[in-house]
């Protein structure tokens, strides 16, 4: 009998126990915070993420059409000095964004009055990661959207890229990306304006 008794005894010790272990609140809110933390953290994260791509996006369409329309403004002629300055000035609105350097192309294109129109460049200069070059040879062929395709007509085609890096997957310079974070590394944004000079039929660039 004394070891039934026991027994009991243990067993109703083990109850109250139990029974105390579950009225027991402290603790409680240390754990709630554990587990829903991270899940604050990402939200946090990803929302402020999603708000600078979408700014930064903005600016690359903004960068486009401010050069085109410095551009455009000027009288019958320009030069390659002043191309690549109103490019600075345009990649320079990207700013405070640094973690990667767009790429600015200006493109001249004429239109011929040939029975069959050609559509080819007058001139052509370029921005990439900073230096300035000679982009498309002049008389060099290319295309525009059908609705602009006008006979004996020139444009001022811009276009701005940029390969948006998300702060949450940028490492410093010479450090992969791995995993799952490695598919957002590069974000393509770009954008394509096209003007017509507004001083004047064309606008000449003698020295690009």
């Amino acid at each position: 009998m004394s070891v039934i008794n026991t027994a009991t005894h243990l067993a109703r010790r083990l109850r109250r126990k139990a029974g105390a272990l579950a009225r027991d609140r402290r603790g409680i809110a240390a754990l709630e915070f554990a587990l829903v933390a991270p899940l604050l953290l990402s939200m946090y994260f990803v929302t402020m993420e999603v708000s600078q791509g979408i700014e930064t996006n903005k600016k690359v369409s903004r960068v486009g059409s401010m050069v085109a329309d410095l551009i455009t403004q000027q009288q019958q002629s320009i030069t390659k000095a002043e191309i690549d300055a109103i490019m600075a000035i345009g990649e320079s609105t990207l700013q405070p964004y640094n973690r990667s350097t767009g790429s600015i192309i200006v493109t001249a294109i004429e239109i011929t009055d040939d029975t069959t129109p050609k559509v080819q460049v007058a001139w052509s200069r370029q921005m990439v990661k900073g230096a300035f070059s000679a982009a498309a040879t002049k008389g060099d062929p290319t295309t525009v959207p059908a609705a602009l395709n006008i006979k004996g007509s020139f444009l001022i085609r811009v276009e701005s890229e940029l390969n948006y890096k998300p702060v949450i997957t940028w490492a410093a310079e010479g450090k992969g990306t791995l995993g799952l974070a490695s598919a957002f590394d590069n974000i393509g944004m770009g954008e394509t304006y096209y003007l017509r000079p507004r001083m004047s039929q064309t606008i000449n660039c003698g020295d690009c």
